[in-house]
């Protein structure tokens, strides 16, 4: 279903080998070969998305200095970047999808970046929720818990990112090996819980028009990726046979 964890990074990093080093003589033809179309436009797409997946957090600091923030800011804050984390949630997890139809395998060098851009705006809609929500009052977070059940699952979700962010990086990939593809597979569960997060405030309101959207998105996202693993599983079967 993926790549190993030697060749590129599940949140997205350039694929690259590991081990060993390449002879002078070869370098430097490399050095001196010309750059792809793709490297040329790479840098380029890369820094417009590094810019553009700032958007929301421009978006809140502009409604903040313009005072258009609504009645209640902190909620504004709290539901916008817990929507936002949401969004970029899908959009890595439809990186694969979109590279294997499309064979542009450029795409998988955005992959980390999102996922980053992800836990970003996680870390801003917790830390919202629990200092400016609720002031570090810990009993007051717990009564929470136990009134409203979805920021259990919210909270689940985002303990689960972060180490998915600390072993973004490939370095972390070499040294866990095999174990940093199966820790990153929890992306799934926490696409999965982010949804039921968002279904479950949502339905305090009656209001479940983007949680099924999204349910709906992510569901479309995680069914490609089981049909893929069982096709692929069909094909090795009939080749052994």
């Amino acid at each position: 279903m993926s790549p190993s964890p030697q060749t590129q990074s599940l949140s997205g990093g350039d694929a690259r080998p590991v081990g060993g080093t390449s002879r002078p003589i070869r370098a430097s033809a490399s050095a001196a070969r010309p750059r792809s179309g793709v490297e040329r436009w790479m840098a380029p797409a890369k820094i417009a998305a590094f810019i553009a997946a700032l958007y929301p957090l421009a978006r809140i600091v502009f409604f903040g200095f313009t005072d258009r923030l609504g009645a209640n800011p902190i909620e504004f804050i709290t539901r916008s970047t817990g929507l936002w984390t949401l969004v970029f949630l899908c959009i890595t997890l439809a990186v694969t999808p979109v590279r294997r139809l499309t064979g542009v395998n450029a795409l998988l060098r955005f992959r980390r970046m999102l996922g980053l851009y992800a836990f970003f705006y996680a870390t801003l809609h917790f830390t919202t929720y629990i200092w400016f929500d609720k002031w570090f009052a810990v009993a007051e977070i717990l009564k929470d818990i136990g009134k409203r059940p979805f920021i259990t699952v919210g909270f689940a979700a985002f303990v689960l990112l972060i180490p998915l962010a600390a072993t973004s990086p490939r370095a972390a990939a070499r040294k866990l090996g095999r174990r940093w593809l199966t820790l990153h597979r929890s992306i799934y569960a926490i696409a999965a819980l982010a949804i039921l997060h968002f279904w479950w405030m949502k339905a305090g309101k009656h209001d479940l028009i983007l949680p099924k959207l999204y349910g709906a998105i992510v569901v479309v996202l995680l069914g490609w990726r089981v049909a893929a693993w069982a096709r692929a599983k069909w094909f090795a079967a009939r080749a052994g046979a």
